[in-house]
C-alpha cells in the first residue's frame, strides 16, 4: 500500500498491519530542517507581477518542501498550505505535488466554515450576539457553510489532487469549550454536520481539528460524522485511552503527544508520554494516525521532534497477528 491508502485505509478505522500512520497539521520546523521557509510564512506581496515563469519556481518550491517534509518524517498525509491562497495557485501547488509524488500522499486543504473561538479582542462581542442577536451569527453561519461546500465544489472538479478537508475551527480552552454544550448545539453542530456531509457526498474525507478540552461537546463532535478527531490534547485533559473507548468504533483518532513536555519536559518525561499515546492510541490495532497534540509548530525544538519521530518509527508497529 502507499502511504495514501494506509491514511485512508486508517480513517476507514480498518486495519493496516506494520507500522501506525503519521502525519502533522503543519511542521513549520523547515527552516531548521531544510534550510526553507515553510510556505504558510512566505509574503508573496508581488506575486502578481511575477511571470509565469517566476511563479512556477515558487510553486515547484513549495511542492518540492511539502514532498520533502512527508519523506524525511514518513508522514503519510500533507496539509497544504498553499500561498498564496487563491484557487488558482492552490491548484497548481496540488497539481505540482502529484506530478512529482503521484499517489504517494493523502492531500488535504483548509475547509471549516464553523465558528472558532473568538480572540481576545472580539471575545465580548461575539458573546454579547450570541445571546443578544442569536439570529445574527446562525444567519452568518449558514453563509459560511455555503460558501465552503461552493468551495469544496470547485475543488471537485480538480479531479483527485485534493483527498480531503482539515476543519481547524478552535473551539475550546485547556479548562473547557468557550461553547456552552448548549450554545454549541445551536451555534456550531448544525453546520459542522451539513459541512461534513457535503463533503462527504462529494467524495471527501473529513478530519476535525481542536485543542483544548473537547470533552464536554465530543459527543457532538462525533455525531457530525467527521472521519477523524484531531488533536485530543492532553494539555486540555482529554485521555486518548477514554476516548478510544468511548468514541473508537465511530472515528479515527489522531494526536495526543503532549506538545507541551516536547517544549519544555525533560527527555524522559518526553519519551513516556511519546510511548503513552502510541499504547493508547494502538489498543483497538486500528483507528489511530500517530501525532503531536497541536503540530511542530515555531519554537519547538527540532531535535524533540525528531526523537518523538524516532521512538514512532521504531516502536509504532501493530504485532503481526
Amino acid at each position: 500500500m502507499t502511504e495514501r491508502e494506509r491514511f485512508i485505509r486508517t480513517l476507514r478505522r480498518e486495519p493496516i498491519g506494520g507500522r501506525v500512520p503519521t502525519f502533522e497539521l503543519v511542521f513549520y520546523l523547515t527552516m531548521e530542517a531544510f534550510g526553507k521557509v515553510h510556505p504558510d510564512h512566505r509574503s508573496y506581496h508581488q506575486w502578481k507581477q511575477m511571470s509565469r515563469s517566476e511563479q512556477e519556481l515558487h510553486i515547484n518550491d513549495q511542492a518540492d518542501l511539502f514532498i520533502d517534509t512527508a519523506r524525511r518524517y514518513h508522514h503519510s498525509a500533507i496539509f497544504v498550505h498553499a500561498n498564496p491562497h487563491d484557487m488558482e495557485t492552490q491548484r497548481r501547488v496540488y497539481e505540482a505535488i502529484r506530478e512529482k509524488s503521484g499517489d504517494e500522499f493523502f492531500l488535504m486543504a483548509h475547509g471549516d466554515p464553523t465558528f472558532s473561538m473568538p480572540d481576545g479582542e472580539h471575545m465580548m462581542e461575539f458573546t454579547e450576539m450570541m445571546y443578544d442577536e442569536p439570529e445574527k451569527l446562525i444567519a452568518q453561519a449558514e453563509a459560511n457553510t455555503e460558501a465552503s461546500i461552493a468551495r469544496a465544489e470547485e475543488y471537485r472538479k480538480w479531479g483527485n489532487l485534493l483527498d480531503g478537508f482539515a476543519l481547524c475551527s478552535d473551539y475550546c480552552f485547556n479548562v473547557n469549550p468557550f461553547f456552552t454544550p448548549t450554545a454549541f448545539s445551536e451555534f456550531i453542530t448544525p453546520f459542522l454536520k451539513k459541512t461534513i456531509d457535503a463533503y462527504r457526498d462529494l467524495g471527501f474525507y473529513t478530519i476535525k481539528h481542536t485543542d483544548g478540552n473537547i470533552m464536554p461537546i465530543v459527543d457532538q463532535m462525533v455525531q457530525c460524522g467527521p472521519d477523524a478527531l484531531h488533536s485530543l490534547d492532553p494539555q486540555g485533559g482529554v485521555d486518548l485511552a477514554e476516548v478510544s473507548r468511548l468514541y473508537g468504533d465511530r472515528v479515527a483518532l489522531i494526536g495526543n503527544v503532549n506538545c507541551g513536555l516536547l517544549q519544555t519536559g525533560s527527555e524522559e518525561e518526553c519519551v513516556a508520554d511519546v510511548r503513552r499515546a502510541l499504547r493508547d492510541g494502538m489498543a483497538r490495532g486500528a483507528g489511530y494516525i500517530f501525532s503531536t497534540s497541536n503540530c511542530a509548530y515555531t519554537g519547538l525544538p527540532l531535535e524533540r521532534y525528531e526523537l518523538m519521530n524516532k521512538i514512532w518509527f521504531e516502536e509504532g508497529i501493530y504485532p503481526e497477528k
